[in-house]
Order: structure tokens, then sequence, then C-alpha cells
């Protein structure tokens, strides 16, 4: 067999490094443009003896982490309110990050997404709560003001549903700025559900993590974002970068004795505009009693 000459050699090392370029080129491209584009809907059957008989099919929309005006602009705030629409959903949630901290938005970057927020329908209630970058942007203030949803940040309300058998449902705000513990944020809602005597109770939150800081057993569905469950993920590896306080909790679903803790993946992206075997999506929960 003969030896490879040096001129040979120099062909397939040449050849060897376009295909890495290449391929690396291409990942990047698809992690940029491929895979923060579309849009999926997870659905997820939660079934709780605890549910009462009026609130049977209970049809919950969690959006999280939008990110506005990073990957996720005017035209795929659009389409998420027309899908969001489509289940039509008793209750719709964002629990945090509808802005990002690194984007300086327009008055009409602001006036379209409070238009489009404005078209997202709901038989029950539209809740939001604050993210962390939320807390950076004296504009969430603004868009909040602005739109159709209760702020439900440290607070809770009462719903009923044609008899007076109530559920709860209950928010905290961000907690990574120095905000109160999780614990004193839902102490005024845990007083309620002893004094109601709610059977079944709904808590949106941004960071997951702050879950062991209280009682969450009080609450039969948790809902979440920050973590994106790893914006970028690996095949068999799972969740590359988590953020502090999505790092004990960040993949889509835990059961913590009577408790279902669900995480978002989110619709946008933080930091860096790239996902990897992540695509954007929302939530859809049909919750039953049996």
């Amino acid at each position: 067999m003969k030896e490879k000459t040096p001129k040979r050699k120099i062909k397939l090392w040449i050849k060897i490094v376009v295909a890495l370029v290449l391929l690396i080129a291409g990942t990047l491209l698809y992690g940029r443009f491929i895979a923060t584009s579309g849009l999926i809907t997870k659905e997820y059957l939660v079934t709780n003896e605890n549910l009462p008989d009026s609130f049977y099919g209970l049809k919950v929309a969690h959006i999280s982490d939008v990110h506005y005006g990073q990957t996720t602009k005017k035209k795929e705030i659009e389409y998420l309110v027309k899908r969001v629409n489509e289940t039509n959903p008793d209750i719709i949630v964002i629990t945090g990050d509808l802005l990002d901290r690194n984007k300086e938005y327009t008055q009409e970057d602001l006036n379209s997404l409070e238009e489009q927020l404005n078209k997202l329908e709901a038989n029950l209630g539209k809740y939001i709560i604050m993210g962390n970058h939320d807390n950076t942007q004296d504009d969430y203030h603004t868009v909040i003001s602005n739109i159709d949803f209760t702020n439900l940040d440290d607070s809770y309300q009462i719903l009923y549903n044609g008899d007076n058998n109530p559920i709860l449902i209950a928010g905290i705000s961000t907690g990574e700025y120095g905000n109160l513990f999780a614990a004193e944020k839902v102490e005024n809602a845990l007083k309620k559900i002893e004094e109601i005597d709610s059977k079944y109770n709904i808590l949106i939150m941004h960071e997951p993590d702050y879950i062991d800081e209280f009682d969450y057993s009080k609450f039969q569905l948790i809902l979440a974002g920050h973590s994106h469950n790893g914006q970028v993920r690996f095949p068999f590896i799972g969740a590359i970068v988590l953020p502090p306080h999505a790092r004990k909790y960040y993949d889509n679903h835990y059961t913590l004795d009577n408790t279902e803790l669900y995480i978002s993946s989110g619709v946008g992206t933080s930091t860096i505009k790239f996902r990897f075997f992540n695509r954007p999506s929302f939530n859809l929960y049909r919750i039953v009693n049996k």
C-alpha cells in the first residue's frame, strides 16, 4: 500500500476542516433561526380528586419567558395569541419575563405588545407575575397597566364557577433581586386557603427553586418558568446551561407528594438568541378530578 503524499494529506485535512466548519455553521444557524421558530403546544392532563366538580375540565393556558424583542417579535406574538385562543382556555397565566433586560423598547414596540396581549381570551381570568428580567424594566409596569391581565404578584384571587366551591389562584413575583423570601410572599394566600377551606389551589411563580422555601403542599398545581427547561439541550444529556434558581427544578414536570409542578420551556430566548432541541412552546393543562 502506497503511503499518502504530502499533497494528498493536505487535501484530506482541508476536507476535514471544511466539513467541521460547515457542521458548526449549520448547527449555529439551526439553533439561531430554525430552533427558535415555530410554536409547540405541550398538552397535559392533570388529575386531582380535590378539584370541585364545577371546575371539571378546567383548561389553563400557560405562557412564560416571552423575552419580547429578542427572538419573539410582533409576528411571533400574533401567532402565539392565535394559537392560545384556539384552545378556548378558562384561565391564562404568564409566569414572568414578558420583557427582556437587554432590550430597549420603543413606544411602537410596547403598543404592539399591549394590543396583542389584550386579544388573548379566557373564560374565567388572565393572570401575570413579574420575572427577573421584567424587574429591570420600567416599561414592564407600563405594559401591565395597559393590559387586561390581573397582576398576581404576591397576591391571590378566589374563583367560583357556578356553585359555592371555589378554587384559589396565587402568584409570587421574582425573588432574584433580593425581594421578600417566597415563604413571606405566599403567607396571605396560605392563610386564605385555610380560611375558606379551599380544596384546589394553583400557584404561579417564576423561579421554580423557590418552591422549597414555603409549604407547597397547600397547592395542588404549581406553574413556573425561568429555566426554559434548558434553552440548549442535547439528547440523552438534557439541559446544558441553567439559570440561578432553576437548577434543582428545571424539567417539564415534577410530582412532589400531592403537588404537581410544571415548568414551561418558554416562548423566547434569554441572553443568547439560541435554542437547541427545545422549540418555543406554551403549555395547556386540562384539569379533572377523576
